[in-house]
């Protein structure tokens, strides 16, 4: 089954996309990136061990999320099928040097998720049961004043992430499985309803407590077995990572006379895919962001950790796909077939023989449910903010369409309607770029406030009442005066 938009409605979307994608998103994203990462000195560099640290204490909560608790959930909506099939067909349109920018795309990204989370930190509300909720939405009308602008960033939201995103994920669950497992694309619809009601009918609570073990283990599980794939090719290892940056640069297309189109494929596919894969700057990490009971109590803590979730995705998960296509070979590119996640599959086949393909079908399985859940989280607290007083039932309506949208992905093609969620994606990273550019004077505000205290030998803490900025517009009841 196919769901088609009409003619004109799929001209607009198409050039909408093209519009975005092709060009307005890249150089935003990128140059907001590479400003970040300049206004703080390489923040991602001079504090990745910082990170590292932050992790270890991450998981004290007082009861209510934890800073790991939302990077999980983060983690979950990034690690999907993009680090699957987002690289394979990286590598293929763009060649191995794609990969090269992927990683360059995720340097300057890490910046880009530190400001913009810090921002959800520090606007975030309390939401009455030892949780908090903000993001973008509360951001942009907290910070800039601009209540039409983060309802339409909400708006678009909903739409990519809370419904049609979902339904792209149940999809792939439901070919994976039909192909690896014969198992029908309805059943598997059945059992996924199953599966995810009683999570998101338990609330955001709920989600981080699932996210929190079952993204670790399948992380885990997907790098031992590119390890593995690593170690039994090591001999390899030194060619594949030369082919990556001869490839990033054009150095073997140069002797043909190809080298300036060489270039601009690996530069395009690497940084579309990693923008897709890693999501910095594009407005939906901070939604899980916000909802952290940081330790330190300091909005900037939370920024470290996001940050690290960007790193995680893109510099690891990533290259760990990367690795196995590459080390396969490259007669794998050959075929005009093997452009996606049948790529990943053939090229892991090759290696450990046809389990493989099983593997990368039960992969799929967990990347893309955790993907499911999290996307939700997202939705759901910019219904929250929407709705307001009537929350309660817009939730429930809410939870019911996801739900109808995971059977109806699962079962049907919507490749119409996957495009027109492209573009309300676009269209949100390109508000929430425009607001944390606005508000990036406060993000590195706090940032110094933060570096001043560690330096200090003190644990950082955090005091609304010494940014004049966030005077009034900070809720005391997420971050109190400090005596």
């Amino acid at each position: 089954m196919d769901f088609t938009l009409p003619p004109l409605l799929t001209a607009m979307v198409d050039r909408g996309n093209g519009l975005l994608w092709g060009s307005v998103l890249i150089y935003l994203l990128i140059g907001a990136g590479l400003y970040f990462t300049i206004m703080t000195r390489g923040i991602q560099v001079r504090y990745f061990g910082h990170m590292f640290k932050l992790l270890r204490s991450s998981r004290q909560s007082n009861g209510g999320i934890s800073s790991f608790q939302a990077l999980s959930t983060s983690l979950a909506a990034r690690v999907g099928t993009g680090n699957l099939a987002g690289v394979a067909v990286a590598i293929y349109f763009g060649g191995p040097g794609a990969i090269f920018w992927m990683w360059m795309t995720a340097m300057v990204g890490m910046a880009t998720s530190f400001v913009e989370s810090t921002l959800a930190q520090a606007y975030k509300v309390d939401h009455g049961d030892n949780t908090f909720r903000g993001g973008p939405a509360r951001y942009i009308e907290r910070g800039l004043g601009l209540r039409w602008l983060a309802v339409l960033f909400s708006i678009c939201l909903i739409i990519a992430f809370g419904l049609a995103f979902n339904s792209v994920q149940a999809n792939s669950i439901a070919q994976a499985m039909e192909q690896a497992f014969a198992i029908p694309t309805w059943a598997m619809g059945l059992v996924l309803m199953a599966v995810v009601a009683p999570i998101i009918f338990g609330g955001l609570k709920s989600i981080a407590k699932v996210a929190e073990l079952v993204v670790p283990l399948m992380a885990l599980l997907y790098l031992l077995l590119a390890l593995t794939v690593v170690a039994l090719n090591i001999s390899d290892l030194p060619a594949a990572f030369m082919t990556i940056i001869k490839s990033a640069f054009g150095l073997e297309q140069a002797a043909g006379g190809a080298m300036g189109y060489a270039i601009s494929q690996a530069i395009m596919n690497g940084i579309q895919r990693g923008l897709f894969s890693n999501e910095a700057g594009m407005g939906s990490a901070p939604n899980a962001a916000a909802t952290a009971s940081t330790r330190p109590d300091h909005p900037a803590a939370q920024g470290f950790i996001q940050m690290l979730g960007v790193f995680l995705d893109t510099l690891v998960i990533c290259t760990a796909t990367a690795a196995i296509i590459i080390m396969a070979g490259p007669e794998l590119l050959a075929g005009e077939e093997n452009n996606g996640i049948q790529l990943t599959q053939i090229a892991l086949s090759s290696h450990v023989g046809d389990w493989g393909g099983m593997f990368i079908a039960v992969a799929i399985l967990l990347f893309a449910f955790t993907s499911v859940i999290a996307n939700y989280s997202y939705g759901e607290s910019n219904i929250e903010y929407l709705a307001g007083r009537r929350a309660p039932i817009a939730v429930l309506i809410y939870r019911l369409a996801v739900l109808g949208m995971v059977m109806i992905g699962s079962v049907a093609s919507l490749g119409a309607i996957w495009n027109f969620a492209d573009l309300s994606m676009g269209m949100m990273a390109v508000i929430n770029l425009v607001a944390i550019l606005l508000l990036s004077p406060i993000a590195f505000a706090l940032f110094r406030d933060y570096d001043a205290q560690l330096k200090a030998g003190q644990e950082p803490v955090f005091d609304p009442s010494k940014f004049p900025k966030l005077v009034n517009k900070v809720d005391p009841s997420a971050w109190p005066k400090r005596k």
